[in-house]
């Protein structure tokens, strides 16, 4: 199967300063909480190391059995502004794909405009770019959700 690359950009806006959403990025307790994209479903940090450098391990997928393993690396974090980050994504030891993610934040009054494009390599096929858009697509609809109660 041939390598399949798309761009993927997310846009939100968020009923909370930069600050506190630039914080829910930051902390994987918090991340854990709204990044899961269903009530179905679990994001478990086995490691967590949000600066420059500093790389995350996790798994996620059906609460019964998350068999999705990833690795975030952080690039470029610019506190309150940007965070740029690879990810690798694997099941049952294969690799399923690998991406380059920027997330920006910029404030709006009290508000958070937050961007996030995604630069995806599938390894095998559409059925991964329709997962990854419709799982972040959920996380961020979470992540709106935690600040508008």
């Amino acid at each position: 199967m041939t390598t399949l690359h798309e761009t993927l950009v997310f846009e939100r806006e968020i009923a909370a300063p930069v600050e506190k959403v630039f914080a829910a990025f930051a902390d994987p307790v918090e991340r854990a909480k709204w990044g899961k994209p269903s009530d179905g479903s679990v994001l478990v940090y086995d490691e967590g190391d949000f600066r420059e450098g500093g790389q995350d391990r996790f798994r996620c997928g059906a609460k019964a059995d998350p068999n999705i393993h990833g690795t975030t690396r952080y690039l470029d974090i610019v506190a309150d502004r940007r965070i740029v980050s690879s990810e690798t994504i694997e099941m049952n030891g294969k690799r399923l794909c690998v991406s380059l993610t920027t997330v920006e934040f910029s404030a709006d009054g009290d508000k958070t405009k937050l961007k996030s494009t995604t630069q995806l390599a599938s390894f095998i096929g559409e059925d991964m770019v329709k997962g990854h858009k419709s799982g972040t697509n959920d996380s961020l609809d979470n992540l709106v959700r935690c600040f508008s109660m």
